[in-house]
This record gives structure tokens, C-alpha cells and sequence, in this order.
């Protein structure tokens, strides 16, 4: 099996890797099948976090947590179609009072518990020169939660 390495654009929230299992007898590569693998930046983001977090490396490790959620977010606005956001973030960009509003206007159609969450990343991010591994490990159980809501609202619109 030979795995291509996948491209990491961090400003489109999904890519695609592609696995393909090929036939060496025959001393030609067929392409048999291929596996698609959805996976989101926040994903993404969140792995390295962990491997940042598995290194002692407590300042990346909450950076990464941080960058997670806030991908997430960007995939749920995209999801449900939040219009005057995504206005917004093109032309101010995805800066803080947008991403703020963002949560905002999801909470009103997904719930106040994605303002907790939200919560828990900015602490992440402002208090990452203060946090020990203890809290962190404690605040990133909301991003995991966040982005596993943003995946399965995406995978819905997938497979419809």
C-alpha cells in the first residue's frame, strides 16, 4: 500500500486523503480502490496539539487548541449558512470580533453550551504561558467536543 502525503492548507476547512493499494506482482500500479478520508483542519490542529501537548511543549500545545476551535467554528458558520458572518470575516477577516460574533450567532441555532466551549479555547490561548498540563488537559476535552459537533454536522451534509 503506498500513501501519498496529504496537503495541509489550513485556510480550506476540508481536504481529502487518498489512499491507494496497488498490485506489485504484476510490476504495474493499479488503482484497485481509494479510501476517502474526510478529515477538517480543526482535526488537524487539534493532532498537533496533542503531539505538542505529548512533548511537554504546553505553550504550542494550547497555540494548536486554540487554532482548533477556532477552525471549527469557521466550519460550523460555513455549515449553517451564517451569511452576515461570513460577510464579515471577508472583509474584515476572521479576527476576533468576528469570530465572537460567529459564536454568538451559532449559539442562538446550536445552543449557549458552544459559547462554553468557544470559552474554553480562549482560555487556552490568553493563559498558555500559565497553564500546566493539568488544565489543559481539562479544557481541551470542550475543543475535542466542538470539533466533533463540527464534524458530524458536516458529515450530514455529506452524505446527503
Amino acid at each position: 500500500m503506498k500513501k501519498f502525503p496529504e496537503l495541509r492548507k489550513y485556510t480550506n476547512p476540508v481536504w481529502v486523503r487518498l489512499v491507494i493499494l496497488c498490485q506489485k506482482k504484476l510490476k504495474v500500479c493499479f488503482i484497485m480502490f481509494i479510501v476517502m478520508s474526510i478529515s477538517t483542519s480543526a482535526e488537524i490542529y487539534y493532532e498537533e496539539a496533542e503531539e505538542f501537548l505529548s512533548k511537554g511543549d504546553l505553550v504550542q500545545a494550547c497555540e494548536k487548541y486554540y487554532k482548533a476551535a477556532e477552525e471549527a467554528i469557521k466550519l460550523l458558520v460555513i455549515e449553517n449558512n451564517l451569511k452576515e458572518i461570513i460577510n464579515e470575516a471577508e472583509e474584515h477577516g476572521w479576527d476576533s470580533k468576528t469570530l465572537n460574533d460567529a459564536v454568538t450567532e451559532l449559539s442562538y441555532k446550536l445552543g449557549d453550551n458552544i459559547i462554553d466551549m468557544w470559552a474554553s479555547a480562549v482560555t487556552l490561548f490568553t493563559a498558555r504561558k500559565f497553564m500546566d498540563k493539568d488544565l489543559i488537559e481539562n479544557y481541551k476535552k470542550d475543543i475535542k467536543t466542538l470539533i466533533e459537533e463540527a464534524k458530524q454536522r458536516f458529515s450530514i451534509k455529506v452524505l446527503k
